[in-house]
């Protein structure tokens, strides 16, 4: 995991890179089926109750995640470009229960091959401020972290991304 500095412009921006232990069409499944983000698109100490995806360009995706303290987030977006296995973008706003509502942002996130495993380079623009960026990347390690945990698994036929 390596944090890179925003990228410059009028608007903090979030560049994350990650060695995934999968190959691509496999880590491009775990971050686009509904089923998969239930599993890992939440920050560490959250679960999430409920994930909604509609893989294509103009579709929706909704997650609802709850913190430790019983608090509900709810964020969603519309998928600007798919480009299995190697691309992904979607816009990314939060609910009115969030101090980040009503600000849509843009995540770009490319695959790369690395042998057996996958290089994951996220790039998350619009963030309002500078501590918009930093908690965006608290919580988006977060999730990277059980994303990882999810890859590792051994998949029974129920149980794949």
């Amino acid at each position: 995991m390596a944090r890179d500095d925003h990228t410059g412009g009028a608007q903090p921006a979030l560049r994350l890179r990650r060695r995934l232990p999968a190959p691509r069409e496999k880590v491009f499944a775990a971050l686009s089926r509904a089923e998969a983000l239930r599993r890992w698109m939440c920050p560490q100490g959250f679960t999430c109750t409920a994930a909604d995806a509609d893989l294509r360009v103009g579709g929706r995706y909704r997650v609802t995640m709850r913190s430790p303290e019983g608090q509900i987030y709810r964020v969603g977006g519309v998928y600007r470009e798919i480009r299995p296995p190697d691309r992904l973008v979607f816009t990314l706003e939060w609910e009115p229960e969030n101090e980040f509502a009503g600000v849509e942002t843009v995540v770009v996130i490319e695959l790369e091959k690395k042998g057996g495993e996958t290089e994951m380079i996220m790039t998350h623009t619009g963030l309002p401020s500078d501590n918009a960026r930093d908690r965006h990347a608290e919580g988006w390690n977060g999730a990277f972290d059980h994303l990882v945990q999810l890859l590792q698994q051994p998949q029974s036929e129920e149980a794949k991304p």
